[in-house]
């Protein structure tokens, strides 16, 4: 079997121009690519979901904005990119659902924010074989030979293959917190994320041992 060769960035943002995405646009999928460092399907899909949501919640990208994407894979680079949403400033929250999915929400000083969740709809997808091919993880779906067709038609169908619904999130606002000893590891911690006795760091969330 043949190996297809794929996009360079390059080529890829050439092909962008051809079929007449806008500069804007372009621009946002050449800074999301060199942060990805590759163009990932995924991350692709990912830069015309938050591009649709922006323009359905009437906002701009450094708008004060907070999104909540679904899945760990792919999908939180392109707001982080677009609208500096980090989880280091608290407008990012990534939530290990599975689904290929984000919701932008405007801040509010209210309880609650209305805002937008953008998915990729699968019903949309039946136009789009090599694309669902793709998305379902099947066998079906040969990478070395399909990789490039997959990207020519992520780019064709832009926004084709998402669908949305209004939505309603509770918000957490700031609060003030005390700073507590863990009397296990002796480190700082807030007092509200002990748990119990002891930090998660020394309990649920452990994740290595020291080394002597």
């Amino acid at each position: 079997m043949q190996t297809i060769p794929e996009y360079s960035s390059a080529e890829l943002l050439e092909k962008m121009d051809s079929m007449g995405f806008s500069k804007e646009l372009r621009e946002s999928f050449r800074k999301c690519i060199d942060f990805h460092t590759y163009p990932a399907p995924g991350m692709l899909i990912g830069v015309f979901m938050v591009d649709y949501a922006l323009s359905l919640i009437g906002k701009k990208p450094d708008d004060k904005i907070f999104v909540t994407s679904e899945t760990p894979k792919c999908l939180p680079d392109p707001p982080q990119v677009i609208m500096h949403a980090t989880t280091g400033n608290h407008r990012l929250r990534v939530l290990p659902i599975g689904k290929f999915a984000i919701t932008l929400t405007p801040f509010s000083a209210k309880d609650a924010a209305e805002g937008v969740r953008i998915y990729v709809d699968r019903k949309k997808l039946e136009k789009y074989p090599i694309i669902a091919a793709w998305y379902d993880n099947t066998p079906s779906f040969k990478p070395a030979t399909m990789k490039k067709q997959l990207v020519d038609d992520i780019l064709t169908a832009g926004r084709a293959i998402l669908s949305y619904e209004r939505v309603k999130m509770n918000v957490t606002h700031k609060k003030k917190w005390t700073s507590v000893t863990c009397p296990s590891c002796g480190e700082q911690v807030p007092e509200n994320m002990m748990e119990g006795t002891h930090c998660a760091g020394c309990g649920s969330l452990a994740y290595y041992e020291r080394m002597e």
